[in-house]
């Protein structure tokens, strides 16, 4: 099988093949229960319709052109954001018609990719510097093109952007005033609420946030500057910008997976998000089990990302993964329950790097493999 433009082997580089039961898949892998994956999908883009906002999915999470083109077909999306030139360039190379790089490009290299790219589809980029908009505009003047660019506004993750308000409607109206560019808009992503665990307080940092955003959305408006895109959100906080009327397009991610540590995250009623489900697993084999209460797998810190914290087990309250060294994962199995060859279904703590380390998404459907899905952009980093 060819993907990516590299040649795989089962059992050497692809870990399933289609009609393998879950039993026959080569471990450590990473799993999609398709059931699941389309349940989240369909609930998002019916949220986003309530509201009466777009969905601008974010494909970071998976970086997989085919989930990225599912959720523009069925999942209401109007297109994708990416965090990199790399990752754009994969999936509009896949057929996806609207990007947005929701991050600086400032890299004179990368600049010159995303003015091309605008030559095959609506391209959007952040900026939150004034040289900057120099440069995106003399390579899209260079290409012919016109380059969509969204001021990025701090509203409190103290990442990137601008600060709101005067600072924002100056770097807007230079936009406006330059060549080959469109201003579009604000990008205000509060991405340090998203885990914030208690209801109450993500719901306040969130108001924070709009605040700010209305103000700047009534600035510009006062120097003749219309935002057609006022985008951010994610998924732990999409209700609040949703329902503000000042947000009209989400930038969600993770919902179509949920991870170990979103599932963290209280709702209103102080439960666990539970409008999503889980549907990414890595599928993991018992490999050593010479002590009673534990249990070694092969999903160790090469299987996935623990910056999050370390995957629960799926399914059985009476297995806890505690800790993980290369490629040994540690269960405790205090009742002695599994046997060498055993295969458990972990939650990765945190859903985005977990993937960018696999090739291959595994879909399942009845406890068979469906459809092999490659990770397109997986790796890609400039």
């Amino acid at each position: 099988m060819v993907a990516n433009g590299r040649s795989f082997q089962v059992g050497f580089d692809i870990p399933a093949k289609i009609g393998d039961r879950i039993d026959d898949i080569h471990t450590p892998a990473l799993l999609i229960d398709l059931d699941a994956f389309e349940r989240n999908v369909s609930r998002m883009a019916d949220s986003a319709k309530a509201m009466g906002v777009r969905l601008r999915a974010h494909a970071k999470t998976h970086k997989s052109a085919d989930i990225a083109l599912y959720q523009i077909k069925h999942g209401g999306a109007c297109g994708v954001c990416c965090q990199k030139v790399s990752e754009a360039e994969a999936l509009v190379n896949a057929g996806v018609k609207d990007v947005l790089v929701s991050n600086q490009v400032t890299d004179l290299k990368k600049i010159e990719r995303l003015a091309q790219l605008t030559t095959r589809a609506r391209t959007i980029v952040c900026v939150d510097d004034a040289d900057n908009v120099d440069h995106l505009s003399a390579s899209a003047q260079r290409f012919g093109t016109v380059l969509e660019c969204l001021v990025e506004i701090d509203v409190g993750a103290g990442r990137c952007g601008v600060e709101p308000g005067r600072a924002a409607v100056a770097l807007a109206k230079k936009i406006a005033g330059a060549e080959g560019l469109k201003f579009s808009g604000l990008q205000a992503y509060q991405g340090a609420a998203q885990h914030i665990a208690d209801y109450g307080q993500r719901k306040a940092n969130i108001a924070a946030a709009v605040e700010m955003v209305q103000a700047t959305v009534t600035l510009l408006q006062q120097q003749g500057l219309q935002c057609e895109i006022v985008g951010g959100a994610g998924t732990g906080s999409y209700y609040f910008e949703g329902a503000s009327g000042v947000y009209n397009e989400l930038q969600c991610g993770s919902y179509i997976f949920m991870d170990a540590d979103y599932k963290r995250v209280k709702d209103k009623n102080g439960e666990f998000i539970h409008e999503f489900e889980n549907s990414l697993f890595i599928l993991t084999s018992i490999m050593s089990h010479t002590k009673s209460d534990k249990a070694i797998c092969d999903a160790g810190l090469k299987a996935q990302s623990v910056d999050s914290g370390l995957p629960t087990v799926f399914g059985n309250a009476d297995l806890t993964y505690v800790k993980c060294s290369d490629e040994h994962g540690v269960i405790a199995d205090p009742k002695g329950i599994l046997k060498i060859n055993d295969k458990l279904k972990l939650v990765p703590g945190h859903c985005d790097p977990t993937c960018n380390i696999y090739d291959w998404f595994v879909g399942v459907r009845n406890e068979k493999v469906e459809c092999l899905w490659p990770i397109t952009a997986r790796g890609l980093a400039l």
